[in-house]
C-alpha cells in the first residue's frame, strides 16, 4: 500500500466528462489499495474568468475579496470531483484550504504555504475516504482566504505530500512526461524516464512549460517524488508512464547523460546601454533600480571599455517587463549617464540542461562549435553548474534547438521516434 497524492489540472477538470475520466482513475488506484489524496485546480478558463470579473468590479479591488472569488474555482471542482466518486462507489469528501487547514502568509493573491495540518486528513485517510483538495488555496492569519498565484495547484500538491509523507505525487497534465526538448520542434525528442529536481529546477526556469519552479524547488527542499503523467489515456484507460523528478541519488551512473535536455525561451527582451563610464559602482546604478522595480535581469554583458573612459552594458529581462524596464531605465538616465538606450525584442534564449556537465569538459565549447557552424551569432552567454544559455536572433530558434539537440546525442532511434 502507498500514500499518494494525484494532482489534476485545469484541462483535466474541464466538464463533468472529463471529471468522471478523473473519479475513475481515482478509483483504480484506490482499489489498489493506496491511501489518495486529490489536488484539484479550477475548470480551464475558469480563473481568468473570475479575475476578469475582479476587475470589471473594480480596478482598486480588495485582494482579500479577490482571493475569496478567484479560489471559488478550485472549490466547485472538489466538490464535483468528491460527488462523481461517490457515485461510483469511493468514499470521498473535499476538504477546502480552511478546513485542514493550509497556513500560509498574508500575501493576499501570492501567498506561501507555512504549514498544513493533516491530523483530520490522515483519520480519513485511515478510514479508506479520498480526499479531494482544492488546489491554490490556503488560510492567513485573521483566517481569511489566500491564493498562492498562478500555477498555485502544483505547489500545493507538492506541499500536501509533503505534509502526508506520501509515497510519490503524481502530476497530471497535458503532456505524458518531460522531453529531452519540444518534440513539436524535434520529433526524435525522447521521453525521459527520470529527471534530477536540480535540472528539472534549471529547464522549468529556462523556457520548459511541464512545471513551474516553485513547485519543483519545493518538491526538491521537501524532497518530495514526483511523477508527471498525461492526462490522457490510451485504448484501455490506462496512462502512459510518465517522468519521475527525484534526487541525484536515485539516478545512476549508467543512465546519466552528458546533457538531459535542451529549453528555448522567446519571452526574453535585450536592452543595451551605451557609453556608460567606466567607473566603479556603474553598473550598480543601472541594476539597481531594476530590483527596486521588481524586474528580474537574466544575461549580462559588459563590453570592453571605450578609449573615453565608457562602457556598454547589455542585459535581458523578460518581455513582459521591457515598457517597465525602459521606463526605469530612462527616469535613472542622469544618475547612470549612459548614452542611448536600445533594445531588441527578436531574440531567444537557449539553454542546454544536465547534471552530467559537472564532471565534464568542452560541454560549452560543443555548444559554441555547433552554432557557429550553422551561422547562427551568439549575443549573450550566462551559465550555472549543470546549464549553459545564450541568447540568439528569435529567427533561429527552432534549427538552434534541432542541431543542438543531434550534437548532444539525444535524438531517439527512427523506430523509437515513430
Amino acid at each position: 500500500m502507498a500514500r499518494i497524492v494525484m494532482k489534476f489540472g485545469g484541462t483535466s477538470m474541464a466538464g463533468i466528462e472529463r471529471i468522471r475520466s478523473v473519479a475513475a482513475r481515482v478509483k483504480r488506484e484506490w482499489e489498489a489499495g493506496n491511501e489518495v489524496a486529490v489536488v484539484v485546480s479550477a475548470m480551464a478558463g475558469e480563473t481568468d474568468r473570475l479575475v476578469n470579473f475582479c476587475r470589471e468590479a473594480s480596478s482598486l479591488y480588495d485582494p482579500r475579496e479577490y482571493d475569496v472569488v478567484v479560489s471559488s474555482g478550485e472549490q466547485v471542482t472538489s466538490g464535483l470531483l468528491a460527488i462523481a466518486l461517490q457515485a461510483i462507489g469511493v468514499p470521498a469528501r473535499s476538504w477546502l484550504g480552511w478546513q485542514l487547514p493550509i497556513r500560509t502568509s498574508d500575501g493576499h493573491g501570492s501567498a506561501r504555504i507555512a504549514e498544513i495540518d493533516t491530523t483530520a486528513l490522515n483519520a480519513s485517510l485511515a478510514n479508506r475516504e479520498v480526499a479531494v483538495i482544492p488546489g491554490f488555496q490556503g488560510l492567513a492569519a485573521g483566517e481569511r482566504v489566500t491564493t498562492l498565484g498562478r500555477g498555485g495547484s502544483d505547489t500545493s500538491a507538492v506541499a500536501m505530500a509533503a505534509a502526508m509523507k506520501a509515497d510519490r505525487c503524481d502530476i497530471y497534465t497535458d503532456v505524458d512526461g518531460v522531453y529531452t526538448t519540444d518534440p513539436r520542434i524535434v520529433p526524435r525528442a525522447r521521453k525521459l524516464k527520470r529527471v534530477t529536481y536540480e535540472e528539472m529546477l534549471e529547464l522549468a526556469s529556462v523556457g520548459a512549460k511541464v512545471l513551474q519552479t516553485r513547485s519543483v524547488g519545493l518538491a526538491m527542499k521537501e524532497n518530495v517524488r514526483v511523477q508527471v503523467l498525461s492526462s490522457f489515456v490510451d485504448e484501455d484507460g490506462e496512462a502512459e508512464p510518465g517522468t519521475m523528478i527525484v534526487g541525484e541519488e536515485e539516478i545512476g551512473d549508467m543512465e546519466r547523460q552528458l546533457i538531459t535536455g535542451i529549453a528555448h525561451d522567446k519571452n526574453e527582451a535585450k536592452i543595451t546601454l551605451t557609453s556608460v563610464p567606466d567607473k566603479p559602482g556603474a553598473v550598480a546604478s543601472i541594476f539597481a533600480p531594476l530590483a527596486e522595480a521588481g524586474i528580474n535581469v537574466d544575461m549580462i554583458i559588459q563590453n570592453i571599455a571605450h578609449n573615453a573612459g565608457s562602457t556598454d552594458v547589455t542585459f535581458t529581462v523578460p518581455s513582459a517587463d521591457l515598457a517597465r524596464s525602459i521606463d526605469v531605465l530612462n527616469r535613472a538616465q542622469g544618475e547612470i549617464g549612459f548614452g542611448e538606450l536600445v533594445h531588441d525584442t527578436r531574440v531567444a534564449k537557449i539553454s542546454i540542461v544536465g547534471v552530467g556537465m559537472r564532471s565534464h569538459a568542452g560541454v560549452a565549447s560543443t555548444m559554441f562549435t555547433t552554432l557557429g557552424e550553422r551561422g547562427i551569432n551568439i549575443q549573450a552567454i550566462s551559465t550555472s553548474e549543470i546549464k549553459v544559455s545564450v541568447l540568439i536572433e528569435e529567427d533561429y530558434t527552432e534549427l538552434a534547438v534541432r542541431v543542438l539537440h543531434t550534437a548532444y546525442g539525444l535524438d531517439a532511434p527512427e523506430d523509437a521516434a515513430a
